[in-house]
């Protein structure tokens, strides 16, 4: 039997099950957009995107859409356009409940009862419409919430993988519940009632009256809340931005572009909120002593650093190599590093922590923990005034409030662009035939003020070929560059709430140019410490140490 697929709340499912329908919501995400792309507007967002690609693929044969935003509307012109699918249809739902909206709502179903028999071949039928309502199910007690834009399967599953807690799917499409109408022997007053029943459950945001929405974060036993935006959306971001102030909870706001591709930078922010959920050892407690020593390893994508510890938190070995091709054979050769520095074998070691990007390829190990909250645990260690970290490493950027026990009280990251990154210095430095030593100070003895308007690494570097070209001072062009790169810490630095004193860890932490820069953003000074770069894998090491 052929699946009549949907993606909106506000769809009569009940409607098209009593004419034979079996109805799905379409929530698996593509790999990409490749066949979209060809057909539909590049800055179309991924969710009219992806329901593009599902339709072109082959995958959905029959769609019923209701237009909840001009992207919807644009996707059923390019899907009728097409011609591809055997059945297409667009409901005109209004975005207020009142009398007028229910009228023109009890039009939109009868007309579409008559397409949709028509395709099917099959009557009404009354016993089928009122089996098809269903009851939500039980809230389970303690939960955490998935709220905003519609979450797909794929990504619902890595909340689920990665949360401590059983998680509710409260996203746009996936917290229907429309009440069952009277039973009327009038197939247009049936409607009138249903059509009520549908503008009536809880509305999405883009209803004029969401204010019923606050059911979804005012439930007993909710523990946490993540809140899903879709790129280029702006729907759930207004609500997203009302609830930071004001949710008694932990929040969590992740955005995805409609595929697959950003899974494992997202399961990243979903581990370090897990965490933060439930901390590694309880607030006032201390952990038992221990004996032996301890390891923690940091995988990242430019270096692979490894911390030994003995039993009095003492530094016994530090290593710092570049990651190279493979994760785990970097991992254990700095590993093998640090325990020659120590004088150790592999057998001597308690237990082993590991963290970083590539934490989950690696075998040694007794335990994984974020990269975020080793961080913070190693800042705490390192300074425990310390209240903000801000952690520039090859691959990403993130800006850290640490509580007072060293544990994670929010975080913001740059995963999805190199811009601002040691990788992007790294880039710049090449293209200006400069050491990382030397592109780390000639930017300190500045005399022209140049800006680098480019974000965008690739950009950035046609700008600075440019500004070669035309003569201008390799010190005034770094300058420029860590002045771009300090943009964008001290922007993260707002979204986190961060605040004094602040300390700067990660490779770039070593980057004069590019502290004073920050400093200068931000209007107060970063404490530095010469073990900063070791700071993740010093708080797996702690972790480590830790281990029950």
């Amino acid at each position: 039997m052929s699946i009549t697929y949907h993606v909106c709340k506000y769809t009569p499912t009940e409607l098209l099950a009593a004419f034979g329908g079996q109805c799905a919501l379409l929530d698996e995400a593509p790999e990409n957009f490749d066949l979209s792309d060809q057909v539909a507007h590049p800055n179309l967002c991924g969710f009219g995107k992806s329901v593009i690609q599902a339709a072109m693929s082959g995958q959905v044969k029959e769609l019923v859409l209701v237009n909840c935003c001009d992207t919807i509307r644009s996707a059923y012109d390019i899907l009728k356009d097409q011609g591809t699918l055997d059945f297409l249809y667009l409901l005109d739902i209004l975005h207020k409940g009142e009398d007028c909206a229910v009228e023109h709502t009890r039009d939109q179903l009868l007309a579409l009862a008559e397409a949709y028999g028509a395709y099917k071949g099959t009557q009404f039928d009354r016993a089928a419409f009122f089996a098809a309502f269903r009851t939500a199910a039980p809230v389970p007690q303690p939960h955490l919430a998935v709220l905003g834009a519609k979450m797909g399967s794929h990504l619902f599953s890595l909340v689920e993988e990665t949360m401590p807690l059983p998680v509710v799917n409260a996203t746009c499409a996936n917290n229907r519940n429309v009440a069952k109408p009277e039973d009327q022997a009038d197939f247009a007053a049936l409607m009138t009632d249903y059509a009520r029943c549908l503008l009536g459950q809880l509305p999405c945001m883009r209803m004029t009256d969401n204010a019923p929405r606050r059911a979804l974060y005012n439930t007993p036993g909710l523990e946490g809340v993540i809140y899903h935006t879709l790129q280029f959306c702006d729907y759930y971001g207004f609500e997203y931005a009302d609830l930071r102030g004001k949710l008694p909870v932990p929040l969590l706001k992740i955005e995805s572009d409609g595929t697959t591709q950003s899974r494992e930078q997202l399961r990243t922010r979903l581990d370090a909120f897990a965490e933060g959920l439930h901390p590694h050892t309880r607030k006032g407690e201390s952990p038992m002593a221990k004996h032996g020593y301890f390891a923690g390893i940091d995988s990242g994508s430019a270096t692979t650093d490894v911390v030994i510890l003995d039993q009095d938190k003492t530094i016994v070995a530090k290593v710092i190599l570049p990651t190279g091709a493979g994760a785990s054979n970097g991992a254990q050769r700095a590993l093998d590093q640090a325990l020659a520095q120590a004088g150790l074998t592999q057998a001597d070691l308690t237990a082993t922590v590991t963290t970083g990007y590539g934490r989950g390829v690696i075998q040694t190990g007794d335990k994984s923990v974020t990269e975020i909250t080793c961080h913070a645990k190693g800042a705490h260690f390192l300074n425990p005034a310390v209240r903000t970290v801000i952690d520039i490493g090859g691959q990403d950027s993130k800006v850290i409030r640490v509580e007072a026990d060293g544990s994670v009280a929010n975080f913001v990251m740059n995963d999805k662009c190199a811009a601002g990154t040691g990788r992007f210095l790294e880039m710049m430095a090449r293209t200006l035939e400069l050491s990382l030593e030397e592109i780390s100070t000639i930017g300190l003895h500045w005399k022209e003020e140049i800006t680098i308007s480019s974000m965008c690494t690739v950009f950035a570097d046609s700008e600075v070929v440019s500004l070669v070209a035309q003569n201008k001072a390799l010190p005034d062009i770094v300058h420029g560059l860590n002045q771009s790169v300090a943009a964008r810490a001290a922007a993260l630095f707002r979204r986190a709430g961060g605040q004094g004193p602040c300390m700067m860890t990660g490779g770039v932490s070593r980057n004069q140019g590019v502290a004073r820069a920050i400093e200068e953003k931000l209007g107060q000074p970063l404490f530095l410490h010469p073990d900063a770069q070791l700071c993740g894998a010093l708080g797996a090491a702690l972790f480590a140490l830790e281990l029950p």
